[in-house]
């Protein structure tokens, strides 16, 4: 395997599974309200991530730079003997129901349930699953927040139906199977969400490569404080976002083949600039904010091992313009964010998840967090009432994946 001098990132060694979180009683509680008193019920936990920078380049094979974050998505889950699934969630009214048999079709768009159909139907490609459950979801992550909330809640069922099944997969065996479950739901991304789920260790960003898949913790400096800004809009991945959504994909897809170039890998080592003039102006778009991201991601690597903020925050604010001017991904919203982070001394921020809504993150200093959420809550929040800071606004550290974390019964 080629190492680049920037890029340093290895083939993740196989490791067994071993998934869950430190929980509180609720989730147990939760499910004995659903499903009633009985055998043991175990907990499951996978985390949101934050994307640092890398945005809309990992379905293009670019390494990425995300880091999981301590909100995550709890499955208090119990075997069943039969193939039957049966899932409540705090979030969403309604039990759902389905069995696990060949042919899963999704039901109506936007249905939380697809999300977990995905992941039967990914977790059968690879293994014989017999065993359905029984599950309670609980989530302290902001649903449709660029967190990757969806994402977490696939990979945090595919494992729990793996544990009920007695099934301890590898990152190698999830990270291939995982990407796959997400188009089952509609949504053509790549697998930078999964490897932050599983994969994170805590105190690091994860550098994630395609080609070949492999990962690599980036140690973050303590002093590096980073905030989440929430718009106030969703970033739901159906309909028209998802349509959206999927067209950048395609944009950068065409883009190479137009030009001639094998991947986006090689023209990022291209030594003459490609001649853009023959591709339309979504494609010309696309290609410059990929190469650009792309080249974004190696700087940051590097400033990271240097304790370079000021570098890093410079980045992070780069990346927040291409995926405004170039890619159109961006809201106002997340724009005044940015801005009014920037202005109150913020070192970087940028929208961070796929866009059209969701979140921003900010990049600060220890003495600049508190100037920096003041003045987001007078010149932003103050006119949303709906703004609740616990989940609008609040610190984020570099935390473990789900598999650095226990499986851990509940009763």
């Amino acid at each position: 395997m080629q190492i680049s001098p920037v890029i340093r990132y290895y083939v993740q060694k196989p490791k067994r599974f071993r998934a869950g979180a430190n929980i509180l009683s609720s989730p147990g509680e939760f499910f004995a309200k659903s499903f009633g008193e009985g055998s043991v019920i175990t907990l499951l936990a996978a985390p949101g991530r934050v994307n640092l920078i890398g945005e809309h380049i990992d379905y293009h094979g670019l390494p990425v730079l995300p880091m999981a974050i301590g909100r995550r998505i709890t499955v208090a889950y119990r075997p069943r003997q039969d193939g039957r699934v049966r899932a409540v969630s705090d979030g969403h009214p309604g039990l759902r129901e389905f069995d696990l048999t060949a042919g899963l079709q999704p039901d109506a768009p936007g249905d939380w349930v697809n999300y977990l159909k995905g992941a039967a139907l990914a977790v059968s490609f690879g293994w014989t699953i017999r065993n359905g459950i029984d599950a309670a979801i609980t989530s302290d992550l902001p649903e449709a927040a660029g967190l990757s909330s969806s994402s977490a809640l696939l990979t945090g069922f595919a494992l729990a139906l793996l544990a009920a099944n007695g099934i301890q997969p590898t990152f190698a065996d999830l990270f291939r199977i995982l990407p796959e479950a997400e188009h089952f739901v509609g949504t053509r991304g790549g697998g930078m969400d999964h490897a932050a789920i599983l994969a994170s260790k805590a105190g690091c960003a994860l550098l994630v490569g395609f080609d070949p898949p492999a990962t690599a913790p980036i140690p973050i400096p303590p002093a590096w404080k980073f905030l989440v800004a929430h718009s106030l809009r969703g970033a739901e991945k159906s309909g028209e976002l998802r349509a959206a959504y999927n067209g950048c994909r395609q944009a950068g897809t065409r883009a190479l083949e137009k030009l001639g170039i094998p991947s986006y890998a090689a023209a990022l080592d291209c030594t003459e600039p490609p001649k853009l003039e023959h591709l339309g102006e979504a494609e010309r778009r696309a290609f410059l904010h990929v190469t650009g991201e792309g080249t974004r991601v190696r700087e940051a690597v590097k400033a990271l091992y240097e304790g370079n903020a000021t570098r890093f925050g410079a980045l992070l604010t780069a990346s927040h313009k291409s995926l405004r001017d170039q890619l159109g991904v961006s809201t106002p919203a997340l724009d005044l964010i940015v801005e009014t982070a920037l202005g109150s001394g913020a070192l970087g921020a940028r929208l961070t998840g796929a866009g059209f809504g969701g979140c921003a993150v900010v990049l600060c200093l220890p003495d600049q967090v508190e100037r920096v959420r003041q003045q987001l809550v007078a010149d932003y929040y103050s006119k949303h009432p709906e703004f609740d800071e616990a989940n609008h606004l609040f610190a984020v550290e570099p935390s473990a994946g789900a598999l650095s974390l226990p499986l851990r019964p509940c009763r």
